[in-house]
C-alpha cells in the first residue's frame, strides 16, 4: 500500500562499516551558476518527470518541512553501530545513551543556529528542532520556499494505490543550497509529496456488517469449519478462520506463562490518534484472552501542533492500524508498555519514527507502515534520513522493525518487483508473513509463504480472479532492493549482491488472521479477524520484548545479525511452501490490490506464487530466514 494504515564506547580500530549501506549524505553536483550555491543531488523523486507534469502549484500554499542535518563522522556511527549490534564483538550491546550519541555524533548546535539563521533569512519560519538535532523544522509558503530552495515546485501525475491517479508535488529540477550550509545539510523533506503514498499495511475489509453476515460459515481452528456444499480442491482445506485469539496466538509460537515482556517498552509508529484505542484493546482482551492493559501501561505522544486532517492521507484508515498494533503487541507480550508515536498525518511518519528514537525511551519500536512504490520511488534524500535514524537507534540499543508491505512484490503499483521502503533500508529488520494452520490444540499445524490466489466458483471447480491483478489478492512484500548492497549479516544467506527483504516472518495473512475488536466512527464496536504485515511487525516486536525480558535487558539492539546467526537452528523455523487453502464468502483487499468486492464463493489458494514471490527451503522473499520457533526468546536473548 502506499504510506499510511502490509523499535561511553571507542569504536574498535579499523572496524569497517557495515557493507551497504550508504553514508547519509548524498553527492554533491557542481555549483550552479551563481557560483555560490550547490544542488542536492537525489533531491526529487523519481516519479517528477517532464512527462508526468501537469501543472504548477499554488505559491500562497503553505508547506511544513524538515531540514535535515547530517550526522558528524557517519562512518565511525555506522562502524560502531554494527560492532555493538554484532554477535561476538567486543562492544556487543555496549550501547550509548540519546545524550551521549548526540554530544558525540549529532549536528551541533552552532550548526543548527546557522541552518536556523539562514532559514529565517530566506522568510521561513523556524518551528523546532528535533532534540538529537536531526530535523529542523520550519513552515514556508510555496513561492518563499521555491526561493529559499533555487528550484521549482510543480504537480505531477503519479498512479497511486488502488491504480488511482494521484495529484502529487515535487521539485522540478534539484534544489540548491549555499555552500556554507549544504555542508551540514542532507535533504529537504516535505518539498515533495512520496511520503503520501504512505499507507498502513493491514488487511482492509469489504465492511464489518458484511463479514458478520458471514461470520457463522468461519472457523475457530484450522478445519473446525469446512462448507462442504462447495467443491472441495484439497483434502486439507478450512473454512477462513474467524481470527486466532490469545491462546491460539501465542501457541504458534511456543510462548508461555513466563513470557510477559515484563520490564520492557514497545514503541508503536503511526499516523493520528484512536480515541478509544485502549478501550478497544481492553474490550477485545476481556474477549479473546489477553489481560488488560492497565492505565499506567499505555501511552501517547502527541505531535507538536496537532494533526493535519488530509484526507489523501485516509486518517479514519489509521485508526484500524493503531488498534491492530497495540492488540498483538500487548497479545504477544502483556506485560510490556506500550508507547505510541502519533505523526500528524501521513506526510511525517519520519519525524514520528525520529522521535521514538531520540527520545530512547522504548527498546523496541514497530512500524507497520511503508511506500507501496518502492525503494527506488522514495527520493534519496528521504532514504538517507532513514541511514542516520537506523544508525542511531542501533547504538541505543533500539530493535527498529517495520512491516514488509502487502503488495507482494509491488509490481502492480511500482511497475517492475521492488521491495518496500523503508523495510528495504539495512538498518530495518524486514518483517514479512506467514499463513498458518492452528489446530484444536493451540498448536501450529503448518505455515507456509502469506500470498494469496482468489479463485471464484465456477460450477463444481473454481476460476482464477480476472480483474486488473488477476487472482493475486494481497501478501507479504519482499524482493532485491536496488540502491542498496549486500549488507554483511546476509551474506552467505542470501544469494546476489543486493539487500533482500524481509528478514523474517510472522503471521501475517487475514485469512488466518488475528482477532481484534475496534469502534469504527459512526458504525460502532465490530470483532473481526485482522492481517498483514502491520500484524506481523507487532506480533515480533512482542516477541523481541520476551527474548529481552528473558534476557534481564530491555533492549536487545539492531537484531538482523543475531536473527541471521540463528538461521537454521532450531530457535527459527524454516518456512515452506504448503499447498492448501481457504474457502470464504469474501476477499478481503489491501492497498495498491484489486480484489472481487461483492459477497460469493470463493476459494484462497496458498502460496502459489500468484506473482513472482513465493516461500522455499532457506531464506526466501516472503518469510526470510523463516519464522519465530518455540525456542526463538530465549535464543535471541543470548
Amino acid at each position: 500500500m502506499a504510506v499510511r494504515p502490509s523499535r561511553a564506547v571507542s569504536v574498535i580500530a579499523g572496524c569497517a562499516a557495515l557493507a551497504g549501506i550508504a553514508a547519509a549524505a548524498p553527492a554533491i553536483a557542481a555549483s550552479d551558476q551563481d557560483g555560490d550555491r550547490v544542488a542536492v543531488a537525489g533531491s526529487t523523486p523519481a516519479w517528477a518527470t517532464p512527462a508526468a507534469k501537469v501543472g504548477d502549484t499554488d505559491a500562497h500554499a503553505q508547506r511544513q518541512i524538515q531540514v535535515a542535518l547530517s550526522l558528524r563522522d557517519q562512518a565511525s556511527a555506522e562502524a560502531l553501530a554494527k560492532a555493538i549490534s554484532t554477535p561476538g564483538s567486543p562492544q556487543f550491546r555496549k550501547t550509548l545513551t540519546a545524550g551521549q550519541f548526540t554530544d558525540r555524533f549529532a549536528a551541533t548546535q552552532a550548526t543548527v543556529d546557522q541552518v536556523s539563521d539562514w532559514l529565517r533569512g530566506q522568510g521561513l519560519r523556524v518551528t523546532g528542532v528535533s532534540s538529537n538535532r536531526h530535523f529542523v523544522d520550519a513552515v514556508a509558503d510555496t513561492g518563499t520556499l521555491e526561493r529559499a530552495f533555487g528550484t521549482q515546485l510543480a504537480t505531477f501525475r503519479h498512479k497511486g494505490k488502488d491504480g488511482k491517479i494521484q495529484k502529487l508535488v515535487a521539485p522540478e529540477k534539484a534544489i540548491t543550497l549555499p555552500a556554507a550550509v549544504r555542508g551540514t545539510v542532507t535533504g529537504v523533506l516535505g518539498l515533495d509529496d512520496s511520503e503520501k503514498m504512505s499507507t498502513p499495511q493491514n488487511v482492509l475489509h469489504p465492511a464489518p456488517a458484511a463479514q458478520a453476515a458471514g461470520g457463522a460459515n468461519c472457523a475457530t481452528y484450522w478445519g473446525q469449519t469446512v462448507n462442504t456444499s462447495v467443491p472441495q480442491k484439497y483434502a486439507d482445506q478450512s473454512n477462513v478462520l474467524c481470527g486466532y485469539n490469545t491462546a491460539q496466538t501465542r501457541g504458534i509460537y511456543g510462548l508461555t506463562s513466563a513470557n510477559t515482556g515484563a520490564g520492557t517498552n514497545i514503541g508503536i509508529v503511526g499516523a493520528y490518534n484512536g480515541a478509544t484505542t485502549l478501550a478497544d484493546a481492553n474490550r477485545a482482551a476481556a474477549k479473546f484472552g489477553s489481560p488488560p492493559i492497565a492505565a499506567n501501561q499505555y501511552a501517547v505522544k502527541l505531535p507538536d501542533g496537532g494533526f493535519n486532517n488530509d484526507p489523501t492521507c485516509e486518517p479514519d484508515s489509521w485508526n484500524g492500524e493503531q488498534a491492530l498494533d497495540v492488540q498483538a503487541a500487548h497479545t504477544a507480550a502483556p506485560a510490556a508498555k506500550l508507547t505510541y508515536y502519533a505523526a500528524k498525518d501521513c506526510r511525517t511518519l519520519y519525524d514520528a519514527m525520529n522521535r521514538a528514537v531520540a527520545d530512547n525511551q522504548v527498546g523496541i519500536i514497530t512500524n507497520s507502515w511503508g511506500n507501496n512504490g518502492g525503494e527506488a520511488g522514495v527520493a534519496p534524500t528521504t532514504r538517507a534520513q532513514m541511514d542516520s535514524i537506523g544508525v542511531q537507534a542501533a547504538i541505543q540499543g533500539q530493535s527498529l522493525m517495520v512491516s514488509s508491505g502487502d503488495a507482494g512484490d509491488a509490481s502492480a503499483i511500482a511497475g517492475k518487483p521492488t521491495p518496500q521502503f523503508p523495510a528495504a533500508n539495512p538498518w530495518i529488520t524486514a518483517v514479512g508473513g506467514t499463513s498458518v494452520a492452528v489446530n484444536s490444540a493451540n498448536k501450529k499445524q503448518f505455515d507456509t509463504g502469506w500470498t494469496s490466489s482468489a479463485l471464484v466458483q465456477s460450477g463444481n471447480g473454481y476460476t482464477p480472479t480476472q480483474d486488473k491483478d488477476g487472482p493475486f489478492a494481497g501478501g507479504a512484500g519482499g524482493g532485491v532492493a536496488t540502491t542498496y548492497d549486500l549488507p554483511d549479516y546476509q551474506t552467505g544467506k542470501v544469494s546476489g549482491t543486493k539487500r533482500s527483504v524481509p528478514d523474517i516472518g510472522a503471521l501475517a495473512d487475514a485469512y488466518t488472521g488475528f482477532a481484534i475488536g475496534q469502534t469504527i466512527p459512526g458504525q460502532g464496536y465490530f470483532e473481526f479477524n485482522s492481517g498483514g504485515t502491520s500484524l506481523a511487525s507487532p506480533l515480533l516486536a512482542g516477541m523481541v520484548a520476551n527474548a529481552a525480558q528473558a534476557a534481564g535487558t530491555d533492549r536487545l539492539g539492531f537484531l538482523n545479525p543475531a536473527i541471521y546467526s540463528l538461521a537454521g537452528t532450531a530457535a527459527i523455523s524454516d518456512v515452506t511452501h504448503h499447498s492448501t487453502g481457504v474457502w470464504t464468502n469474501f476477499v478481503g483487499g489491501y492497498g495498491g490490490v484489486t480484489t472481487p468486492t461483492t459477497q460469493g464463493s470463493y476459494l484462497i489458494d496458498f502460496d502459489q506464487k500468484p506473482q513472482t514471490l513465493q516461500s522455499g527451503p532457506g531464506w526466501d522473499p516472503l518469510t526470510g530466514v523463516g519464522t519465530p520457533a518455540p525456542g526463538f526468546v530465549a535464543a535471541l536473548g543470548k
